[in-house]
């Protein structure tokens, strides 16, 4: 029964904890835990590196979307209705003025007036400079000023004939959004709010009350909601039996998915729900966990990418370097692992589909535009799945940002596709309930792998049931192993269906928040990773919810070269493959090692002719046959069976506990 009411609370894996310097010629990176002071100093310093990284990706995108607007204009479209179009995709772009060599500044093109006080004669102050600057055929960019979510910058660009140019006024609320997700998830400050959320916390080992008013609580805590409760039934309730539920709970809520259902009342709290319900014959009451935001190719496969490599250059050479604007300043993790030298060999294969569980993903980002497909909201129960957070569009981007497209960072994949499902709201919170959905749905829609970057330290049945649905339809799941630089295992990574991930540096040494302990299966770049992030923007964020993607993307690759693996096979695959780093062998710290694209990618290749392919189903007397022949019927299955497919799956997950 424990095992069922754990309380857990799944976090977005961007927690850091202070891990101490080791030589370089040190081969044990042994982690030592240092006071909660110096701990938030090695916090702050890794968020310090983060938002300025992120200032510098979003200056340098500025930069490129300047010329852009000039080449346009030197073309002879009009000035006016360039800028109006740069400003309707970017709202960045607060003012965009062009103005002519000797003549005073116009209004130009404005998105609203800047933030009032002192803001407003400081832009006056640089737009002067920046004017000045451009009729000498000079390049500008001022400090940034203001504070909060009212940080701007201008910028100056002259035209390449004449005298002319560009001057503009940047507001970078990224900044403020990449702190503000930073502080959270960084657990600079104690995250989440009880008071907003009517959450409990307790500690995940004694479940005894606990209460969280500093960061550091939240190492070992695990929070639900204070008036829900997740119960099934061995039999279902009928209507007379869920009234007189109702009645004596004084419920004010109840939610009902298949044959499991969620109580929420203003007059028992969780505890005494869960006792209310022993006198019913259940499989499970547990609380309503809150989860917040912690390459021989088969000539099919040719045939399948080979229009797309055409589009991007055809064959790519052993010197080739990605021609996206921010790949070489920016993205140190992709040659550390070999990512362009596993190019040469797979680039992915568009029906090998990654199911991305998170917070949604930015559906219009033109870095991710023909990479996404239909998905599924499961906070808001529709098809739209439009990430509101950055989370998860940071996450795709590191899966699938298009390559070679002069535009941003690239991805690790060319040509698989992400179906974004969002599970976590607007804040980064969600629970139990809809991560499982999530999974369910990405399984039932055509994942063949699913990233999953969240996790905490407790077990819960009906998450682990979602896992293992996955699981045995042969879905490649892996997860982030978490943040507090502990032993502690965390799931779902600790889960053995799933493949955990630990984070690394630019200097391959454990990154220092990166969660560690036998579970580990593999690590992989998660520090200062630059990567997709909504509105037209870029970011750069830590943690091992970037390490995880990594790892996604290969297993991608992988069975983009091999379809007939089975998720097992592929683990084991990328086990072998990996890089050894640490003590000799696997050990606690980074697994296997850190993953190694080509080796992964040419050990798929040779097993090419060793693996069968997997004989099809037999449905059992309790499942109905499926009607899907490829992955493109599954994704485009129409929303509305969602839920009696889910329904039909939940049941059976059931009658396997009861049995």
């Amino acid at each position: 029964m424990w095992r069922y009411i754990t309380t857990i609370a799944l976090i977005l894996c961007l927690g850091i904890f202070a891990f101490p310097a080791r030589p370089k010629d040190s081969a044990k990176p042994g982690p030592e835990v240092y006071s909660a002071k110096h701990e938030t100093s090695s916090k702050l310093t890794l968020l310090e590196q983060d938002v300025k990284l992120t200032d510098e990706l979003c200056r340098s995108q500025c930069s490129l979307d300047y010329a852009k607007m000039l080449a346009q204009i030197d073309s002879g479209m009009h000035a006016q209705a360039v800028l109006s179009d740069m400003q309707k995709h970017h709202e960045k772009m607060h003012l965009l003025i062009w103005t002519k060599h000797g003549e005073p500044l116009e209004k130009g093109v404005t998105s609203g007036e800047v933030a009032a006080g002192s803001y407003k004669k400081e832009a006056s102050k640089y737009l002067a400079e920046a004017k000045k600057q451009v009729d000498q055929g000079k390049h500008y960019q001022s400090p940034k000023f203001g504070a909060g979510k009212d940080v701007y910058f201008v910028q100056g660009t002259p035209a390449v004939t004449g005298k002319d140019g560009l001057v503009g006024l940047i507001h970078q609320d990224v900044l403020y959004q990449v702190t503000d997700h930073q502080m959270k998830n960084l657990r600079l400050e104690p995250y989440p709010n009880e008071n907003r959320w009517k959450i409990e916390s307790v500690h995940t080992d004694t479940l005894q009350d606990k209460v969280v008013d500093h960061p550091e609580d939240n190492q070992g805590t695990s929070h639900y909601h204070q008036n829900e409760v997740v119960v099934r039934f061995k039999t279902d309730p009928n209507a007379a039996q869920l009234k007189q539920i109702q009645a004596e709970i004084k419920a004010t809520s109840l939610q009902k998915l298949g044959y499991t259902y969620v109580f929420r009342t203003s007059s028992m709290e969780a505890k005494a729900l869960m006792a209310y319900f022993k006198k019913w014959d259940i499989v499970y009451a547990e609380p309503h966990y809150l989860y917040l935001t912690n390459d021989e190719r088969a000539r099919d496969r040719e045939e399948n990418s080979g229009a797309a490599a055409d589009e991007a250059g055809g064959e790519i050479s052993s010197n080739f370097t990605p021609n996206d604007n921010l790949y070489s300043r920016y993205q140190w993790n992709l040659p550390l692992i070999e990512t362009v030298q596993g190019w040469q060999l797979n680039r992915g294969a568009s029906d090998v589909i990654v199911g991305v569980v998170d917070t949604g993903v930015d559906l219009q980002h033109p870095d991710l535009q023909g990479q996404l497909l239909p998905g599924y909201n499961v906070v808001s129960g529709n098809s739209d799945p439009q990430d509101d957070v950055g989370h998860g569009t940071h996450v795709a981007g590191v899966i699938a940002a298009l390559v070679n497209n002069n535009r941003g960072v690239a991805g690790m994949t060319w040509y698989n596709k992400v179906l974004p499902v969002k599970v976590l709201d607007e804040t980064g919170a969600g629970s139990t309930y809809s991560v499982a959905q999530g999974i369910i749905w990405a399984t039932d829609h055509g994942a063949k792998v699913i990233n999953l970057s969240l996790g905490n330290y407790a077990d819960s049945g009906f998450l682990h049931d979602a896992i293992k649905y996955a699981f045995d339809k042969d879905v490649a799941l892996i997860a982030a192993s978490g943040n507090d630089n502990t032993e502690r295992p965390g799931y779902p990574a600790a889960y053995s269906e799933v493949f955990a991930v630990a984070a690394t540096d630019s200097e391959n040494m454990k990154a220092t928040f990166s969660n560690y302990g036998d579970y580990i299966d593999v690590a992989a770049p998660g520090v200062s990773i630059a990567s997709t992030y909504p509105n037209n923007q870029y970011a750069a964020l830590s943690g091992t919810s970037m390490a995880s993607p990594h790892v996604t993307a290969l297993a991608a690759l992988v069975r983009s070269t091999n379809p007939n693996l089975k998720n097992t096979e592929v683990y084991e695959l990328i086990r072998k493959s990996a890089r050894d780093i640490g003590d000799e062998g696997k050990d606690n710290y980074f697994g296997y090692g850190v993953i190694d694209v080509v080796k992964a990618i040419q050990l798929a290749e040779e097993s090419v002719g060793n693996t069968q392919s997997a004989p099809a189903e037999t449905p059992t007397s309790e499942e109905e046959p499926s009607t899907t022949t490829n992955a493109s019927d599954r994704v485009s299955a129409p929303l509305p069976s969602w839920p009696q497919t889910l329904a039909r799956q939940l049941y059976l997950i059931t009658r396997r506990h009861l049995d």
